[in-house]
C-alpha cells in the first residue's frame, strides 16, 4: 500500500493496492478524459498531469484508473474523481459515422434551417472531426460548408488557431452562445481575411448608433483577442429569406406579408432619418423574431453619408439583382438606392424568397435595366403592391419614394385591402 497526495485542492491521503484490473473496454468504445484538476503523484506508477490535460483512459479498476497522458503518451495511475470522461457520443450535435455527403442531406434537409451544424467523424484523418454547418447567401442559396477541427498535441482543439479548446464541448459552447447565461444570442465572428478589424468594429460601433426596434440589438462586442465577435439578440425564425421558403413561412397570408413589408419599412424609415445608408437590402439581412416581427440586420455594408451620397470604392462588390443601377454602374450610393433595393426585396416577400430576376444572370440583369427592364408583375402580387415596387424603380433617383412615405403607406395598405385580398384557406 502506498499514499498519495494531491495538489492544488485540499490535502486528501488515500491508499491504493496494486490489483488485477478490468480488461480494456471493446474496440471502437474507447474512452477519453479530461482532467478537472492538478494531480501531482508521489510514488512510482503515479502519472502526474494537469487541469485540462486528455487521457486515454487504457483500464479501469474502482478509483484507481491507468491512463496514457495523450500530449507526452506517458502512462501510469490517476484517481477517478479527478477526470471527467468525454464521450461525444452522448452529445445532440455529434454523429459518428457520418459522410460529408450524408451530412450535406441531413442538414439541407426543410426541418433545418441557416446555422444548423454538426460535428462528425473525419473521412480523411482517422481520429479526426469535421464541422459541418448549414449556410445560405444569395449567390449559392441553401449550401453547406465543412471545416476540419483540428488538434493540438495535449488534445485539445481548434478551427482557427488564434483561439484553441480543452474538448470539443468547450468549441461548440463558444460558438453557441448563451448572453448572461440565461439569455439566447447570435455570434457573428469575423471570418480571417475577409475584412479588417477596423472595419469590424465600425459595424459594431455602427450598431451602437442605432437603436430602435426594427434593428437587430447589439448586446455586447468581445474583442479581449481574436477572433473578436459581435452579440446580438437572438432571432428565433432566423433570416426572413430562409423563414418565407419554410414550411410556416409558406402558410403566411397576405395580409401578414405586407405587414412584413412595413416593418422592415419602419426600420429604414428610422436609417433614413439618422442620414445613414445601409447598401445591403434584402430578405437573407433581415431576420424574424418568434412573435414575427421583422428586423433589419447585417450592416457590415452600411454607412453614414455626407451631401447625401457615398461612392464606393473601385472594385467593391455588390449584390447585383438588388443594387439600384446607378450604384452597379457608378458606385453611387444614397437613400434612393436603398429604396431601389427594398423595391426587390418586397418580390422577394410576395414570392416566398426566389430570386430576383429568375433564370437572369448578373450581366443580363444589367443590361436589361440599362434598356428599360423591369420585373413583371407575378398573379400573387396585387397590382397596389407593384405598383410601390415601380415607384421605388424609378431611373432617376430623386423620383423615388422615401422610406417614411412607403412605411406609411405599407401600414394603410395593409388596413385597406385585408379583406380585399385575404388568401383562401
Amino acid at each position: 500500500m502506498r499514499a498519495c497526495t494531491y495538489t492544488r485542492t485540499p490535502v486528501h491521503t488515500h491508499t491504493r493496492t496494486h490489483t488485477h484490473l478490468c480488461s480494456l473496454p471493446p474496440p471502437g468504445t474507447e474512452s477519453i478524459a479530461v482532467a478537472l484538476y492538478d494531480y501531482e503523484g508521489v510514488n512510482d506508477g503515479d502519472l502526474d498531469f494537469k487541469k485540462g490535460d486528455k487521457l486515454k483512459i487504457l483500464q479501469e479498476s474502482g478509483e484507481w484508473w491507468r491512463a496514457q497522458l495523450i500530449s507526452t503518451g506517458k502512462e501510469g495511475y490517476i484517481p477517478n474523481n479527478y477526470v471527467a470522461i468525454d464521450r461525444l457520443e452522448t452529445e445532440e450535435w455529434f454523429f459518428k459515422g457520418v459522410s460529408r455527403k450524408d451530412a450535406e442531406r441531413q442538414l439541407l434537409a426543410s426541418a433545418n434551417k441557416t446555422g444548423s451544424f454538426m460535428i462528425r467523424d473525419s473521412e480523411t484523418t482517422k481520429g479526426s472531426y469535421s464541422l459541418s454547418v448549414r449556410d445560405s447567401d444569395a449567390q449559392s442559396g441553401d449550401t453547406v460548408k465543412h471545416y476540419k477541427i483540428r488538434t493540438l498535441d495535449n488534445g485539445g482543439f481548434y478551427i482557427s488557431p488564434r483561439i484553441t479548446f480543452n474538448n470539443l464541448q468547450e468549441l461548440v459552447s463558444h460558438y453557441k452562445t448563451t448572453y448572461n447565461k440565461h439569455t439566447k444570442v447570435a455570434v457573428k465572428t469575423m471570418k480571417p481575411g475577409t475584412m479588417s478589424v477596423e472595419a469590424f468594429l465600425d459595424e459594431a460601433n455602427l450598431m451602437k448608433a442605432l437603436q430602435h426596434d426594427k434593428l437587430v440589438r447589439l448586446n455586447a462586442v468581445v474583442t479581449k483577442e481574436e477572433p473578436i465577435y459581435i452579440i446580438t439578440e437572438f432571432m428565433e425564425k432566423g433570416s426572413l429569406l430562409d423563414f418565407l421558403k419554410s414550411d410556416e413561412g409558406n402558410r403566411v397570408q397576405l395580409p401578414k406579408l405586407i405587414d412584413f413589408s412595413a416593418q422592415i419599412a419602419e426600420g429604414m424609415a428610422y436609417i433614413e432619418q439618422r442620414n445613414y445608408i445601409h447598401r445591403d437590402l434584402r430578405a437573407a439581412n433581415i431576420l424574424v423574431s418568434k412573435a414575427l416581427v421583422c428586423k433589419i440586420a447585417d450592416f457590415g455594408l452600411a454607412r453614414i453619408i455626407e451631401d447625401n451620397e457615398y461612392t464606393a470604392r473601385e472594385g467593391a462588390k455588390f449584390p447585383i439583382k438588388w443594387t439600384a443601377p446607378e450604384a452597379i454602374n457608378f458606385g453611387s450610393f444614397t437613400i434612393k438606392s436603398d429604396i431601389w433595393s427594398f423595391g426587390i426585396l418586397l418580390t422577394e416577400i410576395i414570392s416566398y424568397g426566389r430570386t430576383p430576376y429568375p433564370g437572369m444572370t448578373n450581366p443580363e440583369v444589367i443590361r436589361s435595366l440599362e434598356s428599360g427592364y423591369r420585373m413583371q408583375r407575378t398573379d400573387s402580387c396585387p397590382q397596389e403592391l407593384y405598383d410601390i415596387m415601380l415607384e421605388c424603380w424609378k431611373n432617376k433617383p430623386e423620383n423615388r419614394p422615401t422610406f417614411e412615405y412607403l412605411q406609411s403607406v405599407l401600414e394603410d395598405f395593409y388596413t385597406a385591402t385585408e379583406s380585399q385580398y385575404q388568401q383562401q384557406p
